[in-house]
């Protein structure tokens, strides 16, 4: 027998836990937006060329896709909560540099420090499933995911409003507050998960997904400045497929991986991701369109002529919107289960770029488009994590959700490359200045549509499962993971939880870890002692149970895979742990 410790909460979960970590996600998306309304000026108040300036763009994509695997599998490792606040600390040093200057490349360095924020969207999901009962964890995954959308579309008129009135600079020094508001809020109410994955950290795949990525977003993001066919897009793209197999190879071949391929590769796993691409697409599209078509003057016969605050205020309802779909979600969730709100988020998608194609004539019509892409994209975005809890070990969460929000961030940058390219081919020339037409914008919404189609092909492969049956979503009490772990399998671990003394330890932790150290299950003992724990499949397991007011105690015992429960009891050490 072995004994195991686990860290501890740093303090009780409170009501607040939820909206701060929805906050965090919100103040990312800030700083991802922050630059919208003045992309256009950016070559001007950056004394460079059009094709240098998006490098401040460029720079904030590729390090936020090269950290968010990272810190989520630091934060599985050292602890979610620790790695979130990190993350919002080395955004707030980006921001503060990229406030103090104007130099290109000092400006560059600023905004890819900021993108290390982007880790902050697995993180708080995974703190979410750590800690919350089952009952609030459906809702709140989905405001976390829906954040993103909310924070952007809130931005947007803010930012633009600063950027009218003030130095552009302050939009820095209200993102590095905004940071530093949230860190403070983290340390005063959301306590630390204690779960943890078993292993080091993978340096050498962090290397080698860090310089694949690097070498496939480089000319996904500037193959319409360099020519899809040149040379150095073409190599770029054959080095990305080199290196990214030779890192796949690698990490199948170690016992502690940055990213689990083989766990990836699950049908339900990897077709969400594949999913979220396309979702990531169909998010980016409406928010690179609306606002060009809202602010271009009325006398190109098509443009709506609004300001750019005014323009800001249109699209915000897409955010708005996303926000108020997360409650609605839960409902449709808990009913019906996160593939079919997929679905209806897909179709409900579809039907905005859709309409969206033809309804392009007055500013209330750009406010409906937002409104209906809103609803769709909310419930889309809601779902991914779901599906994702849903099918990897409570162990691997922060690094599974950092690899889906990867998939968000290859679409929305593929749909910003693509878009671009579109824009860019249509354009017509007025006095030396490139202005989009009405058909660029509406073969970007086909786009849009197309991409949605695919999204929803991919989503009726998904595997259903019924909506409260999955054992890796914690339940709300002890009876109901009972009931619901005899509903979904015969075979496992049961008996009770004991004291020192022979009485039965009530709300004792019991967590049930897989030979390769990653957690398999994980309960609470009800009022008598008892747990039941199902094992996925025949072998040696650890049976680790705590309790406030008793040491830590584990246990080792084999289970032969059949339709059997293995009784055993878990007799924890005296008072060596305080409360």
């Amino acid at each position: 027998m072995t004994h195991t410790t686990t860290d501890r909460p740093t303090g009780r979960t409170s009501g607040a836990v939820v909206p701060v970590l929805a906050f965090a996600g919100i103040v990312v998306a800030v700083m991802q937006t922050l630059l919208v309304p003045v992309i256009k000026d950016l070559p001007q108040l950056l004394h460079t060329g059009s094709s240098n300036a998006t490098w401040v763009l460029t720079s904030t994509l590729l390090s936020g896709a090269v950290a968010t695997p990272i810190m989520g599998r630091l934060g599985d490792l050292y602890g979610k909560r620790r790695m979130l606040i990190l993350s919002l600390a080395v955004m707030v040093v980006g921001a503060l540099v990229s406030a103090l200057t104007s130099d290109l490349i000092t400006m560059i360095v600023g905004r890819a420090l900021q993108g290390f924020a982007m880790g902050a969207i697995p993180l708080g999901i995974g703190l979410m499933r750590d800690m919350l009962p089952r009952e609030k964890l459906g809702s709140a995954m989905a405001l976390m995911s829906s954040s993103i959308g909310v924070g952007g579309g809130l931005a947007l008129p803010l930012a633009a409003l600063v950027a009218q009135h003030a130095d552009w600079h302050a939009l820095f020094y209200g993102s590095a507050g905004l940071g530093v508001l949230c860190i403070a809020l983290i340390l005063a109410v959301v306590p630390e998960s204690p779960m943890r994955a078993r292993g080091t950290f993978d340096t050498p795949g962090a290397l080698g997904l860090s310089a694949g990525l690097v070498l496939l977003l480089l000319p996904v993001t500037k193959g319409s400045d360099w020519g899809w066919t040149s040379a150095t897009t073409l190599g770029l793209f054959g080095a990305a497929v080199a290196v990214l197999l030779l890192w796949g190879l690698y990490e199948l071949r170690i016992s502690a991986p940055l990213v689990d391929l083989r766990t990836t590769a699950r049908r339900e796993v990897l077709l969400t991701n594949l999913t979220s691409i396309m979702v990531g697409v169909s998010f980016y599209v409406v928010s690179l369109v609306l606002p060009q078509l809202l602010q271009l003057p009325s006398a190109t016969g098509y443009g709506l002529g609004q300001s750019m605050v005014v323009a800001g205020l249109c699209v915000a309802p897409l955010g708005l919107t996303m926000m108020f779909t997360a409650p609605v979600y839960a409902r449709l969730s808990a009913r019906f289960g996160p593939k079919a709100t997929l679905i209806l988020g897909l179709v409900i998608i579809g039907i905005g770029y859709g309409a969206g194609i033809g309804l392009m004539s007055a500013a209330w019509e750009t406010v409906l488009v937002s409104v209906v892409l809103g609803a769709g994209i909310g419930l889309a975005y809601s779902s991914l994590p779901a599906l994702i809890v849903g099918a990897v070990p409570a162990s691997e969460t922060g690094a599974a959700n950092g690899l889906n929000t990867l998939m968000r961030s290859i679409g929305t940058s593929t749909s910003s490359a693509v878009i671009g390219m579109v824009l860019a081919n249509t354009a017509h020339q007025t006095n030396g200045i490139a202005v989009p037409t009405m058909h660029g914008f509406r073969v970007s919404f086909l786009i849009a549509t197309v991409a949605v189609a695919g999204g929803l092909v991919l989503a009726l492969f998904l595997p259903g499962r019924r909506p409260a049956g999955h054992t890796q979503l914690r339940a709300s009490s002890a009876e109901d993971a009972v009931l619901e772990l005899a509903e979904e399998a015969l075979r496992g671990f049961r008996g009770r939880v004991l004291g020192a003394d022979g009485a039965p330890v009530a709300r004792a932790k019991v967590t049930l870890i897989d030979r390769h150290g990653r957690q398999a299950g994980a309960t609470m003992s009800d009022e008598d002692g008892g747990y039941l724990l199902v094992v996925p499949s025949e072998g040696t397991y650890v049976l680790a149970a705590r309790a406030g007011g008793h040491g830590p105690y584990a246990s080792h015992a084999t289970h032969a895979g059949d339709d059997t429960h293995v009784e055993l009891d878990l007799s924890l050490p005296g008072d060596t742990v305080p409360a």
